[in-house]
C-alpha cells in the first residue's frame, strides 16, 4: 500500500496516531532515553578524537573509549567542583543576603506605601497569604527537590554507560543502520547517517563555544556592575543559555534578584539592561555563526519543542529538544513523503541566494566509524 496515494484525512489520522504513540513511548522511557540521546550526543563530539588515538597513537578502541570517558568525567567534575565551591560560598554570606534583603524589602514597603498609597499592614496580608500557599506546598517542592538529586545520579551513571557502548561499539551499529534499510537505499541511509555525525558533533562543539563566550560576556557586565558572585552568575547564564528564549530569561531573573538583594535597584536596571545587550549580541552576532549554520530550525518549532521537551524530559528534555529537533529534520528531509514537514521545522529560504549543496565523503565517513 503507497502511503503517498492514500486520502488527506486517512493521512492525517495515522501520522497523528504515531505521533501520541511516540509521545507516549518517550515519556515512559525517560530515564532509559534521555541519558542515551545525551551519550549519543557527547560519543559524536568525542569520536574525532577516539579515531584520532586508534588511527594515529595506535591504541585499542577500549582504551581510546575509556580514555574519552575518563576526559568527559574530568571535565563534568571540574563543573561540578566549580559549582559546589561558588555555592559554599554563597551559603556563607546568606545570614548576610538575609539582612540585605530585608532592609530592601522594607524600603520597598515604604516606599510602595507612600507611592500607591497602600499601608504596610495590607502588604503584609498579601505576603503572608502568597506564604501560606508556599508552605502548604511545601511537601511537594521537598519531593521535588529530592527527586531531581536521587534521579540526577542515575542519570550520570546511565549516560556513562551508553557512552561507553556508542563508542566501543559505533561500528556494528553503523552497520547495523545502514544494512537494516533495503539496498537501493543504502547510500540515501549512509548519507542521513553522516550528515547526523556531523551535524550533532558540529552543533555540540558550537554550543559549548557560545556558552563560553556569553559567559565571559556576562561576567564582564557583572563584575564592572560590582554584582557579587559575578562569576557564578556568569556561568550559570552561559548554561542556562543552552535553553533557547526561556534559558536567558531565567538567568536575567536570577541575576536581577541577587543585584537587588546585595545592591541597589539601580544595579538591578543596569544588569537588566547589560542583560538585554548579551542577548542581542547572542542572538545577531553569536549564534548565527557559531551555532546557527550547524542547526537551521525556525524559532516557532523551536519553542513548540521547548515545551515538549519539558513536558516529556523535563529539565533534561529543554536542553536536548533542539538537536532531536535538527536530527528529525535531516531525516525528513531525505524521505520522499516526509520532505514538506523537513521544510516546515526549517527556516525561511532567502531570495537570491544559492543553496549550498551538502556534500560529504563517504569514504572519511566509513574510516571515522570503523
Amino acid at each position: 500500500m503507497n502511503f503517498l496515494r492514500l486520502p488527506f484525512l486517512v493521512k492525517l489520522t495515522m501520522v497523528t496516531i504515531s505521533i501520541i504513540g511516540l509521545g507516549y513511548l518517550l515519556a515512559l522511557g525517560q530515564s532509559i532515553l534521555a541519558p542515551f540521546f545525551l551519550a549519543f550526543l557527547m560519543a559524536m563530539l568525542f569520536l574525532p578524537a577516539a579515531t584520532f588515538m586508534e588511527r594515529r597513537l595506535r591504541f585499542p578502541r577500549s582504551i581510546s573509549t575509556m580514555t574519552s570517558v575518563f576526559v568527559m568525567l574530568a571535565i563534568l567534575a571540574g563543573i561540578i567542583y566549580f559549582f559546589g565551591s561558588q555555592l559554599s560560598d554563597f551559603s556563607k554570606d546568606l545570614p548576610h543576603l538575609r539582612e540585605q534583603v530585608t532592609t530592601v524589602f522594607n524600603n520597598l514597603q515604604h516606599w510602595i506605601s507612600k507611592t500607591f498609597n497602600v499601608k504596610i499592614d495590607e502588604q503584609l496580608d498579601y505576603i503572608n497569604q502568597g506564604l501560606n500557599k508556599l508552605l502548604s506546598s511545601s511537601g511537594v517542592i521537598l519531593g521535588f527537590t529530592f527527586g531531581i538529586f536521587s534521579s540526577g545520579f542515575g542519570f550520570i551513571v546511565f549516560f556513562t554507560l551508553f557512552f561507553i557502548f556508542i563508542l566501543n561499539y559505533r561500528r556494528i551499529l553503523n552497520n547495523f543502520i545502514v544494512t537494516v534499510f533495503n539496498e537501493k537505499h543504502k547510500a540515501s541511509v549512509q548519507e542521513v547517517v553522516t550528515e547526523i555525525r556531523v551535524m550533532t558533533k558540529k552543533y555540540i562543539f558550537g554550543l559549548c563555544l557560545q556558552v563560553l563566550i556569553v559567559s565571559i560576556l556576562s561576567s564582564i557586565v557583572l563584575t564592572v556592575l560590582g554584582v557579587k558572585y559575578a562569576i557564578l552568575l556568569a556561568v550559570l547564564t552561559g548554561l542556562l543559555n543552552v535553553i533557547p528564549y526561556l534559558g536567558i530569561c531565567i538567568s536575567l531573573l536570577i541575576s536581577c534578584f541577587i543585584a537587588f538583594a546585595t545592591g541597589t535597584p539601580s544595579t538591578c536596571v543596569y544588569v537588566a539592561i547589560g542583560y538585554i545587550a548579551i542577548h542581542i549580541i547572542d542572538g545577531n552576532i553569536v549564534l548565527p555563526f557559531v551555532v546557527g549554520s550547524k542547526v537551521k530550525i525556525n524559532a516557532l518549532f523551536s519553542f513548540i519543542g521547548i515545551i515538549l521537551g519539558e513536558h516529556l524530559w523535563g529539565i533534561a528534555g529543554m536542553f536536548l529538544c533542539i538537536p532531536a529537533i535538527a536530527i528529525i529534520k535531516i531525516i525528513f528531509e531525505r524521505v520522499e513523503g516526509l520532505k514538506p514537514w523537513g521544510k516546515l521545522l526549517g527556516e525561511e529560504e532567502k531570495p537570491n541566494k544559492k543553496k549550498k549543496s551538502y556534500k560529504i565523503s563517504k569514504n572519511i565517513t566509513l574510516k571515522e566509524m570503523d
